[in-house]
């Protein structure tokens, strides 16, 4: 269906929202097991209640009805009508998938999967179909009585619906009700306007008045619920049939713990503005790359850092018309203020973009159920470092690499339960994702107790392929890196997991493009731990500035791995053309900026003037440059946003003297080099 224009902004609350609700779901779903307690399922059931109402108010059907389904099987459950099964879960696994399909295709204006939908619709009425075999027949009470009887067609309804006060505080419109129920059928309301106060005391965005209605026809129930599925239990509703003296009270979820007497639960976004479920996401929705939630206390310090901006910029005003030699202390103190003004509102900024790796580790609860089940391993997954905070973009990029990962500790690392018995292990085996920080660095752990690395087939793999040479003597760590390399796999066969060789060695550069670095080690039959450590952000790079004639590039200080003066007798020319550099045991390929960017330089050989050893995606260069200048923080602009891409460029910055120096895109600038049509470059970075 098409989006109402004017309602489009306040939809995207909705989805949003959905989004993070399926999120409670799945993750509830996912701690469940025989003794599952009764919060658990209403953490669950509040969830899918509130997409069932906003999406019923935006009139997105299809999605109500499907949500409607999967309320009323958590609804049994925690009644105890029906216990929390293994087939159970999963079904409802596989309607949060499908809901999450069924929001991005309504978002996006597309159609829906209905095959898909009618199938899981199929599952949940053969769940809800069965009774139970443990399960006891459940005798009919007085008040289940009424309830049933309510449930019917009835001649009509009676309804009491008084609001808590604030209720339009809370952006919502309660007579929008009425063009609801108009739907239905005829109804009569009564306002009550007694505890509207006096003029001078009356508050505009309070409401004081409440209602009787009375509504004919053959209504069913469930259809006069959905009207009211927004109201929150602060709120006193009560619902009865025409001829019936015992008041139903219309069936609400308990608010979410931190929600206040009176605030809404499922209100339509169009007339509330709400906190998201307890255990949702509250900085960034999932999925959403494009907008981030901030908490209030960061914004309230970058307003009191502005704040000191402006006094420090009134104080240095006073010096535009001239400065008295007198003055010269106070303006350096001026200056140090604006400084240190600077440097905090830089900080606080950067604070903004940081997120907790939760947002990337909360989906592998999910990834290892599912994959566990497909491979028949009984899997532990733990979680440390949630809390750990790291860039937005680091972040998103980060999180199709930790798949892989992780992925492949289940496949190839981690034993079937039998293997493991024989093994002397338990049965399940366990994998445990761990983050901290480290210096300027986030370090991202992914361990697995399992059969470890065969060293001897990876060896024996990558001779026959030739990627090692036969005669060529290699250390275990040299050994357990050979899976990062192009093409190289072990697997026996070919899976849809694993086995294609296309993954590790994407994992390490896209690792090392986001200026990273990757590294394993393993022990067979002990497991393996594979250790990644990435800049905190993208944003601002710990730079070495360079010159190479009258031009001034930045190279980051994470890929350095040292600085040489060259000495003469070190330097060998292959092909009459290509210089290389002899570092201890290790031939090192010479890369000169000046060529590479058309640059007139001081020096044209390596024999006049400095190497700077750099290394990304387990190779070495070493960069010619003329001289080495500060080294300090930048921050990095967009070449390709504000000119082009530019091979071996990765940003560039603005210096303090006003001139534009180019950020050196180090793994780019090795294969370009590489690719530049020197076979000794290959060979040796290679």
């Amino acid at each position: 269906m098409t989006i109402d224009p004017d309602m489009a902004e306040i939809a995207k609350v909705f989805f949003q929202e959905s989004r993070e609700g399926l999120d409670v779901m799945e993750s509830g779903l996912l701690s469940l097991g025989a003794t599952a307690d009764g919060e658990s399922i209403n953490t669950i059931f509040r969830a899918a209640h509130s997409i069932k109402g906003g999406s019923a108010t935006f009139g997105f059907g299809e999605v109500a009805a499907f949500t409607h389904g999967v309320e009323t099987l958590l609804d049994e459950m925690r009644n105890g009508v029906r216990p929390v099964t293994a087939e159970a879960i999963q079904t409802l696994l596989q309607s949060c998938d499908c809901l999450r399909e069924m929001i991005a295709a309504t978002e996006a204006e597309q159609p829906l999967d209905q095959d898909r939908i009618a199938t899981l619709n199929g599952d949940l009425k053969n769940i809800l179909g069965e009774r139970p075999h443990d399960a006891p027949v459940p005798v009919p009470t007085a008040a289940a009585s009424i309830e049933a009887a309510a449930n019917t067609e009835a001649a009509g309804w009676r309804i009491a619906f008084a609001p808590v006060a604030d209720l339009l505080r809370l952006r919502n419109e309660p007579t929008r009700m009425f063009a609801e129920l108009r739907r239905l059928g005829a109804f009569v309301a009564r306002a009550d306007v007694s505890r509207i106060p006096p003029l001078d005391a009356l508050d505009p965005e309070s409401c004081y008045l409440s209602w009787d209605i009375e509504i004919t026809g053959q209504i069913p129930r469930p259809k006069l619920d959905e009207v009211f599925d927004w109201v929150d239990s602060g709120c006193r509703l009560e619902i009865s049939s025409i001829g019936n003296s015992a008041a139903v009270e219309s069936e609400q979820a308990g608010p979410p713990p931190e929600a206040q007497p009176g605030a809404t639960q499922a209100a339509p976004p169009s007339q509330v503005e709400r906190a998201p479920p307890a255990s949702a996401p509250v900085q960034k929705a999932s999925g959403d790359s494009g907008s981030i939630r901030v908490a209030t206390e960061k914004l309230d310090n970058i307003i009191n850092l502005v704040g000191e901006l402006l006094i420090t910029q009134s104080m240095l005003s006073g010096f535009a018309d001239g400065i008295d030699p007198n003055e010269l202390d106070r303006l350096r103190q001026g200056l140090s203020q604006l400084a240190r003004n600077t440097r905090e509102l830089q900080e606080s900024v950067m604070q903004i973009r940081m997120l907790p790796i939760s947002f990337a580790f909360n989906r592998f609860p999910r990834i290892v159920h599912d994959l566990s089940r497909k491979l028949s391993k009984k899997v532990e997954l733990k979680l440390t470092g949630e809390g750990t905070e790291l860039d937005k973009t680091v972040l998103e990029k980060i999180s199709d690499p930790l798949v892989h990962l992780v992925r492949n500790a289940l496949d190839h690392g981690l034993e079937t339960p039998e293997q493991r018995t024989a093994a002397g292990k338990p049965e399940t085996g366990t994998i445990e994702l761990g983050a901290f920080h480290e210096g300027g660095n986030i370090i991202i752990e992914v361990r697995d107790d399992g059969a470890g690395l065969n060293k001897a087939k990876i060896l024996r793999k990558a001779r026959e392929r030739g990627l090692v040479p036969m005669d060529q003597d290699l250390t275990d760590e040299q050994i357990d890196n050979l899976i990062f390399m192009p093409g190289f796999s072990t697997a026996d066969q070919i899976s849809d997991v694993s086995g294609r060789g296309v993954g590790m060695d994407v994992v390490r550069r896209n690792i090392n493009d986001l200026g990273g670095h990757v590294q394993i080690s393993s022990k067979e039959g002990r497991g393996s731990t594979i250790r990644i450590r990435l800049p905190l952000t993208l944003a601002i790079l710990d730079g070495q500035l360079v010159r190479v004639g009258k031009e001034v590039y930045i190279i980051s200080l994470l890929a350095i791995v040292e600085t040489i003066q060259v000495e003469r007798e070190r330097v060998n020319t292959l092909a009459g053309r290509t210089e290389v550099f002899r570092l201890r045991e290790e031939y090192l390929p010479v890369v000169k900026l000046c060529d590479q960017f058309g640059v007139e330089p001081d020096s044209r050989s390596a024999e006049d003037g400095l190497l700077v050893v750099v290394e990304a995606d387990g190779k070495r260069v070493g960069v010619l440059v003329d001289d080495l200048l500060a080294q300090q923080q930048v921050v990095i602009k967009s070449l390709e946003s504000n000119f082009k891409s530019v091979s071996g460029i990765a940003g560039a910055t603005i210096l303090g003297d006003g001139t534009v120096a180019l950020i050196i895109d180090v793994p780019d600038l090795i294969r370009s080099a590489a690719k530049s049509g020197s076979g000794a470059v290959a060979a040796h970075a290679a």
